[in-house]
């Protein structure tokens, strides 16, 4: 069994000045080299006070990103999908539909100066939503991300990442952010080692027996990252033009 005793406190990481963040959400795949450019500059504008905090739900076609950490071996099948080196933590991770991902461009300098304290709440963020759901998610000194116990019928229970975490901070104002695993084709993670972590597994919501859309997953984040995070208020979601072909 998971030790429990390592799940998060409840934890509040919110402005001290209760101002909202801009929270978008796109409905069609985004190209991820235009995303992190977008990131950037939008990162470098709310450090400058010029624009407002920004959480950008979205999806991206299938591709891995390779964090600074990220090892060339734990490239497993090269040239199965594009690979983009990113300025994040971590290692590689894959990024494809059915997985939600959510960049995160918050100013700490506006709520905590604290790292730690900024991971373990992004961590109590998605841990929150997928109590919406009953399930338990649970975090491993060691392993950055969030976990479960997975008991596939007739196997042993195992555990398996279903969410992964890597930012980046730039003057306090961070980038890049989560991915949580919805209905995502697994065996895509079977083309890299994710997150440098080779005896565990990978798993979705779906893959848990649960039959959660996307759209239910987006309103579960919403109301976990308010409770961690403090108020949002739609806007339109970043326009990065048409998808290019390939």
């Amino acid at each position: 069994m998971l030790d429990a005793g390592l799940n998060p406190s409840p934890i509040s990481f919110h402005r001290a000045d209760g101002k909202s963040v801009a929270w978008a959400v796109s409905t069609t795949p985004q190209p991820y080299p235009e995303a992190a450019a977008f990131m950037a500059a939008r990162a470098a504008q709310i450090a400058a006070g010029e624009a407002q905090e920004l959480v950008w739900l979205l999806e991206h076609p299938p591709l891995y990103t390779q964090g600074v950490s990220a090892k060339a071996d734990d490239l497993l099948t090269p040239g199965l999908f594009p690979v983009f080196q990113t300025d994040r933590g971590g290692q590689f991770t894959y990024h494809g539909p059915g997985q939600r991902v959510a960049y995160v461009m918050l100013d700490l300098s506006a709520r905590r100066r604290d790292v730690r304290g900024f991971v373990k709440a992004l961590e109590a963020w998605i841990i929150g939503a997928l109590s919406e759901f009953n399930v338990e998610g649970q975090i491993r000194e060691g392993r950055v991300g969030v976990w479960v116990e997975h008991r596939a019928p007739g196997a042993a229970a195992r555990e398996d990442k279903i969410a992964a975490i890597g930012v980046k901070l730039r003057r306090w104002v961070s980038f890049h952010g989560i991915s949580l695993n919805v209905e995502p084709d697994l065996a895509h993670f079977g083309g890299i080692v994710p997150c440098g972590i080779s005896e565990h597994g990978v798993t979705s919501l779906v893959d848990l027996g649960l039959p959660v859309a996307m759209d239910d997953a987006d309103a579960a984040l919403k109301s976990s990252f308010q409770a961690v995070f403090g108020p949002v208020e739609a806007v339109e979601a970043p326009d990065l033009g048409p998808m290019p072909p390939g």
